[in-house]
């Protein structure tokens, strides 16, 4: 399970070294991120995360802010490792996307509750998402959330069978859509628990 270990600061090149190898990582990092990343109708998108999409995002903030204390970096890693997935749980961050001409509040405004109503299939387990508690309000929500997906032992089993059927599901009263999540997807996730 070496994708699920905390990302250290060992891991990290910072600022100064990824200067130089940031096209390239970042093109691996999309080409991963392809199979990982599920779009759900009109308004709703899924990345999968896993430790690589993790570090791409802490080199990218430390770039972005140049931060270079280890204090610093210690900061973005408790971050970004809160969003690991974990032996019993997968992690993703849920995107939602308004048109550039949409009246954000008001729609985001028909979203509210939507954590309550995600639901990520693996064969016949039906996993209800966990979001992270802060990103929503009964009058709220955030157009960017964390989610978990918890598996337990036979969701995890199912997880790691080749030709598991996968789906992920919303059931929001003013948003309602199902997508199946091809093999490729199922396979990019197994690696995550595997050597």
């Amino acid at each position: 399970m070496s994708l699920l270990r905390p990302i250290t600061r060992s891991d990290i090149k910072g600022p100064a070294l990824y200067g130089p190898i940031r096209d390239d990582f970042r093109r691996r990092i999309i080409e991963l991120k392809q199979p990982r990343r599920v779009i759900v109708g009109d308004r709703v998108s899924l990345v999968f995360e896993n430790r690589h999409t993790l570090t791409f995002q802490i080199e990218e903030m430390l770039r972005a802010e140049s931060i270079t204390t280890p204090a610093g970096i210690d900061a973005e890693l408790e971050v970004y490792n809160a969003l690991m997935p974990t032996a019993d749980s997968l992690s993703a961050t849920l995107f939602l996307e308004l048109p550039p001409d949409a009246d954000a509040r008001a729609e985001l405004g028909k979203l509210i509750g939507l954590d309550e109503h995600v639901i990520l299939h693996v064969g016949d387990h039906a996993i209800r998402a966990a979001f992270e508690p802060g990103r929503s309000t009964d009058d709220r929500i955030s157009a960017v959330q964390y989610v978990r997906f918890p598996l337990d032992a036979a969701a995890r089993a199912a997880l790691l069978t080749a030709g598991t059927a996968l789906a992920l599901e919303i059931d929001h009263p003013n948003y309602r859509h199902r997508v199946a999540l091809g093999d490729a997807t199922r396979a990019s996730l197994a690696g995550d628990y595997t050597p």
